[in-house]
C-alpha cells in the first residue's frame, strides 16, 4: 500500500478506459465481463479504480458503481475526471454530481482531465473546492499537467491542495521526469497511465532477463519497478482475468536495488 499525506491506496490502480465504450460513446456488449473484471481486481488487492466522465460517455463510471456494490466502500478508492470542455465553474459542479450519481457514491479523487485552453484554472479550482466542501469529492488532483501548471492550481486553492497528478510515464517514455520529481518533492501521488505501453514493455531485453531471476514475467518486473518509486501508482487496464492476476503478481515483493538501477539505466 502507498501512504500519502491524505490517503493510503493500493500499489496498483485499475484503469477503465475502453470499458463501457470509447470517447464519449457508450457500448454495452461487454458490461458483464467488465464488471466482473473490476470485482476481480478488487479481490486481488487492486482497490484503486481510475475512470472518467469521458469513458463511454459516463458508462464506465456506471460499471464501476455496479462492481463496487459488493465491497466495503471505505476499502475502495475511486478516481474520476472532468473533461476540459466542462472546466467552467457551473459545468464542473454539474459534471461531478453526474459522475457521483453514476458511481452511486462520492468521489475520492477528482481530476481535471487536461488543462483548459479557455477557462482560467482558478475558476476550475474554485469549483473543485466547493465540491470538497459539499462532500461530493474528497481530494483534488490534475491530469496531464506539468509542474508549473500544478503550482498555479495550488496557488488558486484557498483551503485545500492538489494531492495527486496523473500523467503518462513508462520505461519507454520517461519524458515526464520533471513532474515525477515535483511529485516526490511535494509528497503528492503520481499516477502513471499507459505504463505498459500496450504490452510493448514485455519486449525489453533486461526485463526478460531479470524476470527469469525472480520467476516473474517481464510485465510484473516492469510494474514492480514503478511501484518501487515511492509516489508512483501505475494504472493498468485489463478485462482478462489472467492479465489481472499477472498484474496483481507485481505486488507483494520488491526488486533489489541493483536490479532496479540496472533497469533504470537500460
Amino acid at each position: 500500500m502507498k501512504k500519502f499525506k491524505y490517503f493510503t491506496i493500493s500499489d496498483l490502480a485499475l484503469g477503465t478506459w475502453k470499458m463501457g465504450g470509447g470517447f464519449w460513446t457508450p457500448s454495452y456488449e461487454n458490461d458483464e465481463r467488465d464488471v466482473n473484471a473490476i470485482k476481480k481486481a478488487i479481490e486481488l488487492g487492486i482497490t484503486t479504480i481510475d475512470t472518467a466522465e469521458m469513458y463511454g460517455g459516463g458508462h464506465a463510471e456506471e460499471l464501476v458503481g455496479k462492481a463496487i456494490k459488493d465491497f466495503k466502500r471505505d476499502d475502495i478508492f475511486i478516481i474520476t475526471k472532468v473533461w476540459p470542455n466542462h472546466a467552467k465553474y457551473e459545468d464542473v459542479i454539474k459534471s461531478a454530481k453526474a459522475s457521483s450519481s453514476r458511481l452511486g457514491t462520492f468521489i475520492d479523487l477528482y481530476l481535471l482531465h487536461w488543462p483548459s485552453s479557455s477557462v482560467p484554472i482558478c475558476e476550475t479550482m474554485s469549483a473543485f473546492e466547493k465540491l470538497v466542501e459539499d462532500g461530493i469529492v474528497k481530494f483534488i488532483g490534475l491530469s496531464n499537467f506539468k509542474p508549473e501548471g500544478i503550482q498555479k492550481a495550488n496557488e488558486c486553492l484557498k483551503k485545500y491542495e492538489v494531492t495527486a497528478i496523473e500523467n503518462h510515464y513508462s520505461l519507454l517514455d520517461r519524458s515526464d521526469e520533471d513532474t515525477l520529481e515535483y511529485a516526490k518533492k511535494n509528497g503528492i501521488a503520481y499516477f502513471s497511465y499507459t505504463p505498459l505501453e500496450k504490452g510493448r514493455i514485455s519486449e525489453i531485453k533486461i526485463l526478460n532477463e531479470i524476470a527469469r531471476k525472480y520467476n516473474k514475467t517481464p510485465i510484473q518486473v516492469a510494474l514492480n519497478w514503478y511501484i518501487s518509486i515511492d509516489v508512483m501508482i501505475p494504472i493498468v487496464k485489463a478485462s482478462n482475468i489472467k492479465h489481472l492476476e499477472e498484474n496483481a503478481g507485481a505486488m507483494g515483493w520488491k526488486l533489489s536495488k541493483e536490479d532496479w538501477e540496472a533497469i533504470a539505466k537500460a
